[in-house]
């Protein structure tokens, strides 16, 4: 594992030099350490490249971190990560990936992850996502999530851009059974040209199955971010989706909701808000003795927490 594997993965992954539990740590393509453990078992996929991760029935407490790295330039990273979580097991999964290049070559990693949730399975997956180097190339990380979530089972996805991603297209779609819940957080931050789309698509089939997508952004300088989101309600469900987002210098974000109900009983929201730091919120902490630039960065800190 070298060096800006290892710095990534500390920005991405909360790595501290090991990993507790299951793990399996990739490098530019490559598998660089893998460790399963009793409940959990992690192996290679035979059909393509990427992951198997089974994680037995009834499983608590335990963690799986599958973090990415690309660390230069003139590398397509393409991995596909198949979890099949067993009945009443209760998971974290760490999923971060950091993309790095200091030449003009474009460097990309796109995860197309899968996850299949047995009855009264609790899943929170954390993600992370960053892009570093000095390089002129285009940082771009492309992650595709497919969940499919049965009775009462449980799935929290916190997802974090945090800075230097020149492009990126976030797709997550999800079906989900009778009692099931999605909840997903957001947080996305853009600079300078960078672009970030996000696309969500949640099918209720069950009853009494539920979600709530909820998107917090900032776009400076001239970057662009989209959010587009489709909740369809097929039964007595409840979905509820909510996009706030803060433009700063010349940034831009569209907000695309759309909501479907083919149920009487279906219950679906969407609200959106887009606009400005309030004025009176700089001046606020201008008195406590904070800059207006230091005032701005204290806001942003803490809307995106």
């Amino acid at each position: 594992m070298n060096k800006i594997t290892d710095e990534l993965l500390r920005l991405v992954s909360d790595f501290k030099g090991s990993f507790k539990g299951a793990f399996n740590i990739r490098e530019d393509g490559q598998c660089a350490g893998r460790q399963s453990t009793k409940n959990i078992r992690i192996e290679s996929k035979t059909d393509a490249p990427g992951l198997v991760i089974r994680i037995q029935p009834g499983t608590k407490g335990e963690s799986v971190y599958i973090p990415a790295c690309v660390t230069h330039g003139d590398l397509d990273d393409l991995v596909y990560n198949d979890f099949y979580v067993g009945q009443d097991a209760d998971v974290v999964i760490v999923a971060g990936c950091g993309v790095h290049t200091d030449d003009d070559a474009e460097a990309r990693h796109n995860g197309i992850h899968r996850f299949f949730l047995e009855p009264g399975a609790h899943v929170v997956y954390k993600e992370k996502h960053i892009g570093t180097g000095s390089g002129n190339g285009t940082k771009r990380i492309d992650p595709v999530t497919d969940a499919v979530l049965s009775e009462n089972s449980y799935l929290e996805m916190d997802t974090v851009q945090i800075r230097g991603v020149d492009s990126t297209f976030r797709r997550t779609t999800a079906k989900l059974a009778a009692g099931a819940r999605l909840l997903v957080r957001e947080r996305i931050m853009t600079d300078g040209d960078e672009i970030a789309k996000t696309d969500f698509e949640v099918t209720l089939e069950g009853e009494g199955s539920g979600v709530d997508l909820i998107s917090r952004s900032v776009a400076q300088g001239n970057s662009f971010q989209e959010f587009r989101s489709s909740i369809k309600g097929q039964n007595r469900c409840t979905g509820h989706s909510e996009c706030d987002a803060i433009l700063v210098d010349h940034g831009t974000v569209n907000a695309i909701p759309a909501l479907e109900a083919s149920h009487v009983d279906a219950e679906l929201i969407h609200e959106a808000a887009i606009g400005k730091i309030a004025g009176e919120q700089i001046m606020k902490l201008r008195t406590l003795g904070l800059t207006e630039e230091e005032a701005e960065e204290k806001i942003i800190s803490g809307f995106l927490k």
